[in-house]
């Protein structure tokens, strides 16, 4: 089975549109009960590893799991995010019928901001098996979700300064 990856970074459509929502919304709409597991890694680990990859001598395949080092239930993840960011939301449970439905909707606008494909990975666990081969074994540390959080904000804090 694929499972797709959960990747961030500092100018991400993930943990971006996440800050922002927490920042406008008065309540955060979670997916159903918020307790799908994600693992969620930096996009720069993951170019690193592939990087590190093509310069290996060994033409052996391998497969690696890039995953980061934390895996959170989303609502642990979005609570994490608020809390980097210093806020402090009421969280509430959406049931995945009503994503579909407003997802369908969604879609018939010409850029949506929700899609059916994206409800129905937030009901897969993207987290890696323990026994596979990963960051670790690529000699890559890597970078917590909070710390990024924190660079979005600073960011955000320098631009309007300016």
């Amino acid at each position: 089975m694929v499972r797709p990856a959960v990747m961030f970074g500092p100018d991400d459509a993930f943990l971006t549109v996440i800050l922002k929502l927490l920042q406008r919304l008065p309540a955060y709409p979670l997916f159903g009960s918020g307790m799908t597991k994600l693992q969620p890694t930096h996009v720069e680990d993951v170019a690193e590893a592939i990087a590190k990859i093509l310069q290996r001598t060994e033409r052996d395949p391998i497969t690696l799991e890039c995953a980061g080092s934390h895996v959170y239930t989303y609502k642990d993840l979005v609570r994490s995010v608020a809390l980097a960011a210093g806020l402090n939301p009421v969280l509430v449970p959406v049931p995945l019928t009503v994503w579909h439905a407003l997802a369908r909707a969604a879609e018939l606008l010409p850029s949506p901001p929700i899609t059916r494909n994206q409800v129905e990975l937030m009901q897969i666990d993207t987290v890696a098996s323990p026994e596979g081969l990963g960051f670790r074994e690529l000699g890559i540390v890597p970078q917590q979700l909070e710390e990024t959080v924190r660079l979005i904000l600073q960011r955000k804090r320098a631009a309007d300064a300016t």
